[in-house]
């Protein structure tokens, strides 16, 4: 199978281009990938986003957070509008900000097997304490400029 084959047939499942409902929890949404056209190539993607939203298991109260997420792909990449709903399905789910912030990352993983990944969580405070989150694969190659997340320390952000 050449890699353009493998390619037509990867993107003929996926949500994009298509009318795709908004998955009722992050377990029912549907992450897809698509192929690097650069495998042999070290370089990083990153995914910001600004409006992040989850629910306080305890309270019910909606959660705000800025997540950045870096990764260094191998073969896949995370096609970008599955991501977007992955993400959107947590605005009615409950969970800490630690579990979510690192099950997102893990699962990224699982689907990707990245080089590298690594996300931050940078939450608004819940009773008056920002809560920021952040977890790695591991170090990131040599050869790839990691820059700095850009999400100031706390100070009514």
């Amino acid at each position: 199978m050449t890699n353009e084959t493998h390619t037509l047939e990867t993107r003929a499942d996926l949500q994009l281009g298509q009318a795709t409902p908004q998955p009722a929890s992050p377990e029912a949404a549907r992450l897809d990938r698509v192929p690097n056209p650069h495998p042999d190539t070290d370089y990083l993607a990153r995914f910001t986003a600004p409006e992040f939203t989850s629910l306080c298991p305890v309270t019910g109260q909606p959660d705000f957070a800025i997540l950045v997420i870096d990764y260094v792909p191998d073969r896949w990449l995370v096609e970008s509008k599955s991501l977007k709903l992955y993400l959107t399905s947590f605005r009615n789910h409950g969970a800490f900000h630690e579990d979510c912030t690192v099950a997102i990352g893990k699962r990224l993983t699982t689907l990707l097997e990245p080089r590298y990944l690594r996300i931050g969580g940078f939450w608004y405070p819940r009773g008056g304490i920002p809560i920021d989150v952040f977890w790695q694969t591991g170090e990131p190659p040599k050869s790839v400029w990691l820059p700095d997340p850009g999400v100031p320390p706390y100070r009514a952000r």
